[in-house]
């Protein structure tokens, strides 16, 4: 892709990646991708704003001299350290020894722990603005959305909120790079709400301050670090951000995220048998085999909706490990006050429930009922299996 106004003196410069597998070396965005965004303010000043990681270093330079020398630029406004963020920033000394960093206090000392950088930054404060010309740039401290150091910046002319990891997602930008310009805008808010659960949802209290500070702006344009520029109705991606958020403190949507994981297909048959069940009411499901899904795909659905059921067989004498693996995620991401049914088979002795439960209750997620069957479900078992369904989603549904 090459430079994007968007809006006079105001130019996207950023670039897309669909080289890297991992996202923090975590979460898959094979398929998906991402983008570095980047910006540019053309004033007496000249400014960029967030750069981009080092493996895009050509590509990102080559936007940069669309639209003004590397060695004209004033300023690089540093809102976060992450190297996918800041990987160039070695590279642009080098080319303009003279550019000068602006960053948070708490940046400024991460910037000499990643790059040995010190010279010529200069911290700014909460609510501080800079005279650039024809316009002032403000920040915003916004800590741990999602690092301790992360501030937004604010364009007074053009009403522009570069907003860094806060109202991001993932996903390559193909061609359009604005929301009114999508064709599928859909994608980017599933990819958005991943993103949000992988990489923010930890911090929803201060996701929530933040979006409180900013309240009195005026903003016309919602310009993240990765994913699409919100033009037409940047106050949408807000909204999203907030309910979510709002997930971390109060109860979520009514659905259902049915776990499963199943050596030999005892479980599975059963798994079959208790989304039946659940299907009988008008209700959302997602349905997620943990031995097979990767967890970034399964957080947004635990974070999303209010009701759990988890089925896996006893392992050794405890619970399937990709399910320990799948509980313990949600645990590291705080995901609370679920309603929770159990079911699963088990071949000499049980055991799977007293790690579920040790897992789950110190997130206060409220377990209904637990089935377990011996070796493979009778006929009457998954009657029953039905039936457990059935009556779990008859009270999910009663919390609308």
């Amino acid at each position: 892709m090459s430079v994007v106004q968007i809006r006079p003196s105001v130019y996207w410069i950023g670039v897309n990646d669909r080289t890297t597998d991992l996202f923090e070396g975590i979460w898959p965005i094979t398929q998906e991708g991402v983008s570095y965004n980047s910006y540019f303010i053309d004033d007496h000043k000249k400014v960029l704003i967030d750069l981009a990681k080092s493996f895009k270093t050509d590509e990102f330079f080559e936007h940069v001299k669309e639209v003004v020398p590397i060695s004209k630029l004033d300023y690089v406004v540093m809102n976060h350290i992450e190297p996918d963020h800041s990987g160039v920033i070695r590279i642009l000394r080098q080319m303009n020894p003279k550019v000068v960093i602006l960053s948070s206090a708490k940046l400024k000392n991460m910037l000499e722990a990643f790059y040995g950088i010190t010279e010529d930054v200069n911290t700014v404060e909460d609510g501080e603005s800079l005279d650039i010309g024809n316009r002032k740039i403000q920040f915003f401290s916004t800590p741990f959305v999602h690092w301790p150091e992360t501030i937004m910046t604010y364009d007074n002319k053009e009403h522009i909120l570069f907003s860094c990891d806060g109202f991001g997602g993932y996903g390559a930008l193909r061609g359009a790079i604005f929301d009114d310009d999508c064709k599928d805008i859909d994608f980017y808010e599933k990819e958005s709400l991943r993103y949000y659960v992988n990489i923010v949802a930890l911090f929803s209290r201060p996701t929530l301050k933040a979006i409180e500070k900013l309240a009195g702006l005026n903003i016309e344009i919602i310009a993240p670090s990765h994913g699409h520029i919100w033009r037409k109705n940047p106050l949408r991606i807000v909204e999203l951000y907030k309910k979510w958020a709002g997930y971390a403190q109060g109860e979520a949507e009514p659905g259902v995220t049915l776990l499963y994981g199943s050596m030999y297909g005892n479980t599975e048959r059963m798994m079959n048998a208790v989304a039946q069940g659940i299907s009988f009411k008008d209700i959302p499901i997602e349905i997620f085999d943990t031995a097979r899904t990767h967890v970034s795909y399964i957080l947004p659905s635990l974070w999303q909706y209010n009701g759990v059921v988890v089925g896996a067989p006893t392992y050794e004498g405890a619970l399937f490990p990709p399910m320990v693996d799948t509980l313990n995620y949600a645990a590291l991401k705080r995901i609370v006050n679920k309603k929770l049914i159990t079911f699963g088979s088990y071949g000499w002795g049980g055991g799977a429930l007293k790690t579920i439960k040790k897992i789950v209750e110190p997130l206060g997620w409220e377990l209904i009922e637990s089935y377990e069957f011996n070796g493979g479900p009778t006929d009457e078992d998954l009657k029953k299996g039905e039936e457990f369904g059935k009556k779990f989603a008859e009270m999910i549904v009663s919390k609308k």
